[in-house]
């Protein structure tokens, strides 16, 4: 008996140690933070930057940020100019963590002379962003390389799962009517890896605004083409798509989760509920 108590005290006494000394990350935006939490899991510290619903195109870091960046071992980036507003706060904050880019060794598409950032929307792009994640969080933390490799085997498997899910769905619409309307161009990645065209009157980042003459193309362009379905998205005003919507008599087809994840209590909590969330959305307004 008291070998055994001897051994609890151990315990409860290593507990806290090895808790404080978990590896301190920070991911810039919520859908990154998934899938470092779906690899890190808790073996790691994580702070987010940008949070649930919020808009890493147009985000002000906050007072705290340089702190946290500060003590940070690792800050990681999705990259492709998505986070314009990162490096300065990386050099205010003096920080020496290593900032480890998740969309390294994706080939980017263009939209005119901007790489578009939004890579994460092929299920495929997000097992690069996961392998280049575990990668960096075992050579920051060997001891719990075993651990995070394990985590991210059992993640990557879910997320072929997911891919499969979505092209099946894909291949239940019919082709002339694989076609939307979108906020801003978001999605150009699902676009091409599944074969739903996208058009949107924003361009890759929600802080263009649109023109006159752009709104007019779109709106021919639905008429024209008989699009059958507008999008709203999570992080973006309503009110221009509502527009076209009412211009055209095209159906608003409900709300698609494109840059930032929803709080525990919306519909996208997580990156997998995001996309089977987008794809049973997209399925409903132009499977008929």
């Amino acid at each position: 008996m008291r070998r055994v108590l001897l051994l609890l005290a151990l315990l409860l006494t290593a507990s806290p140690l090895h808790a404080a000394e978990r590896l301190n990350v920070i991911a810039s935006f919520s859908i990154l933070a998934d899938f470092v939490r779906n690899v890190g899991g808790d073996r790691i510290s994580l702070t987010t930057l940008v949070g649930p619903d919020g808009d890493v195109h147009v985000y002000t870091p906050a007072p705290g940020d340089a702190k946290r960046v500060a003590e940070a071992k690792l800050v990681i980036v999705n990259g492709l100019g998505l986070e314009g507003w990162l490096p300065r706060l990386v050099q205010s904050a003096g920080s020496k963590a290593q900032v480890v880019t998740a969309s390294a060794g994706i080939a980017p598409l263009k939209l005119g002379s901007d790489a578009d950032p939004h890579a994460w929307q092929s299920v495929p792009n997000a097992k690069v962003y996961v392998t280049n994640i575990v990668n960096a969080l075992a050579a920051a933390d060997p001891d719990d390389a075993e651990f995070f490799r394990a985590q991210a085997s059992t993640y990557l498997e879910k997320l072929e799962t997911l891919d499969h899910e979505v092209r099946d769905a894909v291949a239940k619409i019919p082709s002339e009517r694989r076609k939307v309307i979108s906020t801003h161009n978001a999605f150009g990645y699902f676009a091409a890896e599944y074969g739903i065209q996208f058009i949107a009157p924003l361009g890759v980042s929600t802080e263009t605004e649109p023109s006159a003459r752009d709104i007019a193309a779109i709106i021919g362009q639905i008429r024209a083409q008989k699009i059958p379905a507008v999008f709203l998205e999570n992080i973006s005003d309503d009110r221009l798509i509502r527009r076209i919507a009412a211009e055209t008599g095209a159906k608003v087809g409900g709300t698609l989760i494109s840059d930032g994840l929803t709080g525990e209590k919306g519909p996208a909590p997580t990156y997998i509920d995001m996309v089977r969330h987008n794809i049973k959305g997209l399925s409903s307004a132009l499977d008929q």
